[in-house]
This record gives structure tokens, C-alpha cells and sequence, in this order.
């Protein structure tokens, strides 16, 4: 990055604001201009970039207007703009514009849906990246011939770069029969227009070269805090961030192991 320069910034998730703060200590206000979507109350004070607080786990009707003026912003770019992508968990819900093939509703019910079947986070953004307008890489393509620089922090065991946030600006490495599985498999009503939409290879997701940066990840956050733990004089089991499975389950899981701890 070069702080000399004007960026057009975009970005979504949980994190994204922040980030966006950060990137205003690196680069002046006064070059970047662009548009971030984050949770309700993880909104940071920004100069130059927008910061839009949405929903989450589930979209509302600013994360459809984030969308729009996310692709507002790209649709306006050309071959000399360089644009900067900022992108954390939560970025699925946050940054919302269905498929033409389902209206905001349906896709509303469809996410709620997901949540509750057990899926794991990948099979969840697998389904979310076929049925948006935005995920899967679609902002890549909005953005073309502009430069696209993705900048991640993973919340998503493996780090799998393009299933964060479901991989707005990186090609998507999930098909569209991967997707039609995950909802034969934990028994998702969709309409038949959506099976249609799926089973058709013009709306596959893109698959073009795309580059991303992690710059945080899970198991990085655990090591940290295990260092700091340690430090402060205390015991530490650190069981990694590859667990996945239904939340309450786990929890017990995790209690066994603390009662079973000699002190």
C-alpha cells in the first residue's frame, strides 16, 4: 500500500469498521473514499471511508443498502483505480443483495433457516455465495478492470480465504452442486425458481484469480491470548480453532474438560 496514493475502500464484517480505522492511520482520510459494513454497535469513527451499521446473523434492509452502495462505488471504478477490500466474519450477513432468482425475504428465511440445521460455517456460505449478487467473487467481477487488494481476518476454521465474509472479492472455490447438496442434505425448502438459478451453469459463481492477504486468524488470536494467559500466572488448555459442532454440545464439552482439570 502506498499512503502517497487514492484508494477506493470497501469492506464487511465484524471487524470491518475497525479495520477501516486503522487503515486512516496508514493512508490519510483525505485519499480514501469508500463504503463498510459492520455489526450494530462495532461502528468506528472513520474520516474518509462510510461506516454502515447492519444486522447480524441475520440481514436487514441496510445491509441491502450497503450492498447497493458497495456496487454503486465499483461499478464506478475503471482501470486506474486500485481498491482496497477489508474483510472479517460476520461479512455473509452484513453485506446482503439476493440473487435475481429469490426476493431479501426469501433469502432472509433461507439464512435463518441455515443457522438452525447444524451446518457447518463452509457449507452455510457455500449456499449464502449462490444465491447473492454480491458473494462468491461477484464484487470482483462489479469491480473489473479495477486493481482488487483483499485484506482478511479469518474466523473460519482452515483459513480458507474465499469462505470468510463468503469471499465477496476472491473467486470461489464451491460449486453450485456443492450448494444444491448442503440443502438436500439438511433439508432446506427453497423455491423451484432457486433450484432453477442452481442448476443452471450461466450463474455459477466466478472463478477467476483473485489474491487475499490474512492478516488474523483464529488459531494466531488463541496463541496470543494463551501467551498472555501464561504470563498473568495461569493454566492453560488451548483446544485449538478447528471445532466446530452445535454450540451447546460443545460448551459441555468444554465443562468436562475444566472438571477434570487438577485444579
Amino acid at each position: 500500500i502506498d499512503p502517497t496514493k487514492k484508494y477506493t475502500v470497501i469492506g464487511a464484517g465484524k471487524a470491518s469498521a475497525a479495520m477501516a480505522a486503522v487503515l486512516e492511520t496508514v493512508i490519510p482520510p483525505e485519499n480514501l473514499d469508500g463504503v463498510v459494513v459492520t455489526r450494530y454497535g462495532y461502528g468506528a469513527e472513520c474520516k474518509g471511508i462510510k461506516i454502515i451499521e447492519a444486522a447480524h446473523p441475520v440481514p436487514d434492509d441496510l445491509s441491502m443498502q450497503a450492498a447497493n452502495e458497495i456496487i454503486d462505488l465499483l461499478d464506478a471504478c475503471d482501470e486506474t483505480t486500485e481498491v482496497i477490500a477489508l474483510i472479517s466474519g460476520g461479512g455473509s450477513a452484513l453485506l446482503s443483495k439476493p440473487a435475481p432468482c429469490l426476493s431479501f425475504a426469501e433469502k432472509q428465511s433461507i439464512n435463518k433457516a441455515l443457522l438452525r440445521s447444524g451446518a457447518s460455517i463452509h457449507e452455510m456460505n457455500t449456499v449464502r455465495k449462490h444465491l447473492s449478487a454480491v458473494k462468491g467473487g461477484r464484487l470482483l467481477d462489479v469491480a473489473k478492470p479495477a486493481t482488487v487488494k483483499t485484506f482478511i481476518i479469518s474466523d473460519v476454521t482452515g483459513d480458507v480465504p474465499d469462505v470468510v465474509a463468503s469471499g465477496p472479492t476472491l473467486p470461489d472455490s464451491s460449486t453450485q452442486a456443492e450448494a444444491i447438496d448442503v440443502l438436500t442434505r439438511y433439508n432446506i425448502d427453497v423455491s423451484d425458481a432457486v433450484l432453477d438459478w442452481l442448476n443452471d451453469p450461466e450463474n455459477e459463481t466466478p472463478k477467476s484469480i483473485g489474491h487475499a492477504d490474512i492478516i488474523a486468524t483464529g488459531d494466531l488470536s488463541l496463541k496470543v491470548a494463551e501467551d498472555k494467559a501464561r504470563a498473568a500466572g495461569f493454566d492453560v488448555i488451548n483446544l485449538g480453532d478447528e471445532i466446530e459442532g452445535d454450540a451447546a454440545e460443545t460448551a459441555t464439552e468444554h465443562m468436562n474438560i475444566l472438571k477434570s482439570h487438577p485444579k
